[in-house]
């Protein structure tokens, strides 16, 4: 499917600050809605292929049209704009938002589309950029969502979430489509944990599939995964609707699931007995699961929430436990009832 045709609609300036596949992705997304568009990317030789070439080497079937401009200048990337789009990797978001502060004006509107926890402070990425940017109005982009598939233009739903209603809708109104529809949603907590906690489940279950595993153990892992995402982020502030929806189970299904989630082939390298530095060379694409894995376990131990998927793949990760001893261990954990809250009756 080719992407739909620019349409007429009236054009706000907008800057993607990262020049990924999301980023990439959605600055065609953006340009196709009418946008004036704008890449931007720290590494000059990025900056130098993608100019040239006019595709990102990891969409090799999504042209960027050459009416979007690509920079490594960060102050006039950020001049005048009516949004930011902050899209670096979860590791970068920090030491990009720092840099970005020299350029920013008053009330700017900065929507984050990443997904992680930074694993020295436990914040999430919009705590991050209100830190480093004060005075912003920030929102969150999120949902079952690759870039291979959005640059494409086949259909894709969303969420925006925001403190504030007006900001919410704002950037709602930006990104819709006819192929990309986008839900609003107050739960920025909610929204913001879901997306990172699930890059951890989906690491499970690539290593589920790398030790030759089944359906039955894809679909316990992806339920008992929303269980344990549900609970730690109810406990710090999200809702239950969030988990339950696009964000939450949505985006979890979607990792778990397809070859397109690089967090689930770093997963099936990692069952196949591969070590964790050996898969992330392999797949050769920032792998935030890895990243959000010990700051989820961390979370989980301030909480005091139950999380033996996210224990189990911290084993994996850090311990060099075998793939295969870990599924053991879940599955020989103590005997218990699924859904606690439930009453029984009398005998």
């Amino acid at each position: 499917m080719l992407y739909q045709e620019r349409s007429e609609r009236i054009m706000a300036k907008i800057s993607v600050i990262g020049a990924g596949t999301w980023g990439t992705a959605l600055a065609i997304l953006l340009h196709g809605n009418g946008n004036q568009v704008t890449i931007w990317s720290a590494l000059p030789g990025e900056v130098e292929e993608l100019n040239s070439t006019r595709v990102h080497r990891n969409l090799p079937k999504a042209k960027i049209p050459s009416e979007i401009e690509i920079t490594g200048d960060l102050k006039s990337a950020m001049e005048e704009r009516d949004l930011l789009v902050l899209a670096v990797p979860s590791v970068f978001v920090r030491s990009t938002a720092r840099r970005m502060r020299e350029f920013l004006r008053p009330g700017q509107i900065v929507v984050n589309v990443a997904k992680g926890i930074e694993e020295d402070t436990l914040k999430t990425l919009t705590e991050i950029i209100e830190e480093e940017l004060p005075g912003v109005q920030v929102a969150a982009l999120s949902g079952p969502s690759h870039a291979e598939e959005v640059s494409l233009g086949l259909p894709t739903t969303c969420v925006a979430a925001a403190h504030k209603r007006h900001v919410a809708e704002y950037v709602q109104g930006l990104f819709m489509s006819r192929i990309f529809r986008v839900y609003t949603s107050p739960d920025l907590k909610g929204v913001e944990l879901g997306g990172s906690l699930k890059n951890v489940i989906a690491l499970a279950a690539g290593m589920a599939d790398g030790l030759g595993f089944g359906d039955n153990t894809k679909a316990a892992l992806i339920t008992r995964g929303i269980a344990e995402i549900g609970r730690l982020g109810i406990e710090m502030g999200g809702r239950a609707e969030t988990f339950a929806g696009l964000t939450g189970i949505g985006d979890l299904i979607v990792t778990c699931a397809s070859m397109h989630s690089r967090n689930r082939r770093a997963g099936i390298l990692m069952g196949q007995g591969h070590t964790m530095e050996e898969a992330m060379k392999e797949v050769n694409m920032v792998v935030e699961g890895v990243h959000s894995a010990k700051a989820a376990l961390a979370l989980s131990r301030r909480y005091g929430v139950s999380m033996p998927i996210v224990e189990q793949v911290n084993a994996v990760l850090f311990d060099g436990q075998p793939a295969r001893e870990s599924v053991t261990e879940l599955m020989l954990r103590d005997k218990r009832i699924e859904n606690a809250g439930m009453d029984w009756e009398a005998d």
